[in-house]
């Protein structure tokens, strides 16, 4: 059984390398726009920056947006933005780091909205200082949004998606979570976990056959957003 496992694993490995390759070959222009129209997208820490690009982006496609964000100003400008083009948006002010309060969040959207097919853990912050220089507060807060925070999302709306063997998971990660950097030990660690959670997600989900349930990492080098302003890289 551990030898199929091993094999079956690395065939896997295989697949998806090279899938990504094949698909890197193939000009934007000849790849189909996937119509989204009346998906409910839920999108984590939507009250600025990426998060609030994509909000717009998707609500002009004609998602039903969920947006979820700690900060709640920031939300409500946000859906502000969307409803000044008649954009279908509801905004829930939540702190993704609290497992309980997701929950019951989530819960609300179920009842409200409906089932989530596209979930996007986006929230993300960043202390860009040395490892001794970090508090101990701020390495569990950058640990808790940037990668704990995953699990709770993916336990409240995954079932529905399995239920149904369609929806779709993108996670935001970054370039630090491939690669190391200095001033950012804190950040890159809980970035390298987002990366390997997904990626092994992608795999559990394949060997369990649910096929119609798509997954997306997206891992961006710095994007002037705000969140690394005043970052030097070299």
């Amino acid at each position: 059984m551990g030898i199929i496992s091993a094999i079956t694993a690395l065939f896997l490995v295989f697949w998806y390398c090279t899938e990504a390759v094949v698909r890197a070959c193939i000009p934007w222009g000849w790849r189909k726009r996937k119509d989204i129209t009346g998906e409910i997208v839920l999108i984590t820490g939507a009250g600025s920056g990426m998060g609030r690009l994509m909000a717009v982006e998707f609500a002009k496609r004609n998602a039903v947006v969920v947006l979820w964000d700690i900060n709640e100003p920031g939300n409500r400008e946000t859906m502000r933005m969307i409803k000044a083009f008649d954009g279908n948006v509801l905004a829930y002010k939540v702190d993704v780091t609290n497992a309980e309060e997701v929950y019951e969040t989530a819960n609300e959207v179920k009842q409200e909205v409906g089932d989530v097919t596209v979930l996007v853990n986006n929230a993300g912050v960043v202390t860009g200082k040395r490892l001794m220089n970090c508090s101990d507060d701020m390495i569990r807060k950058t640990m808790d949004v940037n990668v704990t925070s995953h699990f709770w999302t993916l336990k409240s709306f995954l079932p529905a998606m399995k239920a149904k063997n369609k929806g779709h998971i993108i996670t935001i990660a970054s370039l630090a979570g491939q690669f190391p950097a200095t001033y950012m030990v804190d950040y890159c660690a809980s970035k390298f976990g987002a990366v390997g959670l997904h990626s092994s997600l992608r795999m559990e989900l394949q060997v369990e056959g649910y096929d119609g349930i798509g997954m997306l990492l997206v891992c961006p080098g710095p994007v002037s957003t705000g969140m690394f302003k005043g970052a030097k890289f070299t």
